[in-house]
């Protein structure tokens, strides 16, 4: 008898479905071209110059926009579903124009968006990382600043957007948190800047630099060693799994457990 068309060569075992997936996964790596230092750095200033200007025009016109130095701008209920958009936009575009001109066209691959059934396991990492491992890594902070480093500083801006929030605003408030932006943000700093600076690099280096990188952006030092923490935690998702399955699940459990947190407390 012939040997079926799907049977495996002769004197192989046929594969099981985690080895074909693994096998999969390999050859995903494999196709993936790795981008530049150069550029990385490229895509990611040039998105978040774009984003900057996209979300301060959209202020300037809606009249809120301070014009005064130093005085604060009043941004209206409807600005944080904007600017998510103003912001995503120019990050996602830039990622899409990348992967079709110096990566493999993929934007899957290229970004290493892929899910699998043991990801789920980053939802108990997000959740212990915001209820546990930020409150430890902070509190030396405190000891040493104890005004700068209050809780109530750390949490302000969580809370100031839920109490903001009320109606149809929070459940955009909830999209934009929950859902959108751990989803870009570990396509930026994950998918592209630790993805493929760690072909440039020392993987542990890439690891770091972008747990800085990731840190840094929030503009907000009181946040700062709680970010960073939580950003090495995503970076090990990433890093042992090889995907960015993992580390969304871990941010999207970290952002709704904060927001929960600011809701009951």
């Amino acid at each position: 008898m012939s040997q079926s068309p799907w049977a495996p060569p002769y004197g192989q075992e046929p594969m099981s479905g985690q080895n074909q997936q693994d096998q999969i996964d390999q050859q995903s790596q494999l196709v993936t071209k790795k981008f530049s230092v150069r550029a990385i750095l490229g895509i990611w200033t040039a998105s978040y110059a774009i984003a900057i200007l996209l979300t301060t025009l959209a202020l300037a016109s809606s009249g809120n926009l301070a014009n005064k130095v130093g005085e604060k701008i009043a941004e209206p209920k409807w600005f944080l579903g904007v600017s998510a958009v103003l912001l995503w936009g120019p990050f996602i575009l830039g990622l899409s124009i990348a992967s079709r001109r110096i990566g493999s066209g993929n934007f899957v691959k290229d970004y290493f968006l892929s899910f699998r059934l043991v990801d789920l396991l980053g939802i108990p990492i997000g959740v212990l990382s915001q209820v546990f491992l930020v409150g430890i890594v902070t509190w030396p902070f405190h000891v040493l600043f104890p005004e700068k480093f209050d809780p109530k500083n750390i949490e302000k801006r969580a809370r100031d957007l839920f109490d903001n929030a009320h109606g149809i605003w929070l459940v955009v408030l909830v999209v934009v948190v929950v859902v959108g932006a751990p989803i870009v943000e570990e396509l930026v700093y994950r998918g592209l800047i630790q993805g493929h600076l760690r072909g440039s690099i020392n993987e542990i280096a890439a690891l770091f630099v972008t747990a800085v990188w990731f840190a840094g952006i929030h503009l907000q030092i009181v946040e700062f060693p709680g970010l960073f923490a939580f950003a090495i935690v995503l970076g090990s998702c990433f890093h042992f799994t090889k995907r960015l399955g993992m580390s969304v699940a871990a941010h999207i459990a970290f952002n709704a457990t904060g927001l929960i947190l600011v809701a009951l407390l």
